[in-house]
């Protein structure tokens, strides 16, 4: 419960801050409005329901917006396709994405993961396929 409240608290706290980034572009002078760019997320979510919780909180989100989902296999997680309006690098924004899904997971799952991924290939390199012999128990 303290999970979901700490979560729901966490989203309203990014909503107010990405609007309040997108109104603040507006009013620069001289420089331009976005750096827009795609991201590929690797995501350590395991089931339907946080992919969707995940997506759901990006695209709520100011500023970002999920265009795409590629589903996961038994060596690959899913994965996600966001549109990040102001971020200033691709690791910025994996770094943000990261934070709110570790959030996200903590909740879902009651603890967060071992520890933030330190880039896409590490999330890559520990997936584990929740259908698979001998998992389907663990989150």
């Amino acid at each position: 419960m303290i999970n979901g409240l700490s979560y729901v608290f966490f989203i309203l706290w990014a909503i107010i801050v990405g609007t309040a980034k997108v109104v603040g572009h507006l009013f620069r002078v001289n420089r331009p409005y976005a750096h827009p760019m795609i991201v590929e997320v690797p995501l350590r979510c395991r089931t339907d329901l946080e992919v969707t919780l995940f997506a759901s909180s990006i695209t709520i989100t100011p500023g970002t917006l999920v265009t795409a989902i590629a589903a996961g296999t038994a060596t690959t997680p899913p994965v996600l396709f966001v549109h990040a309006l102001f971020e200033d690098s691709e690791d910025a924004a994996l770094e943000g994405l990261y934070d709110m899904e570790s959030r996200l997971l903590t909740m879902t799952r009651g603890r967060a993961p071992q520890s933030p991924p330190s880039g896409v290939a590490e999330v890559e390199a520990n997936w584990i396929d929740p259908g698979s012999a001998g998992e389907r128990g663990r989150p």
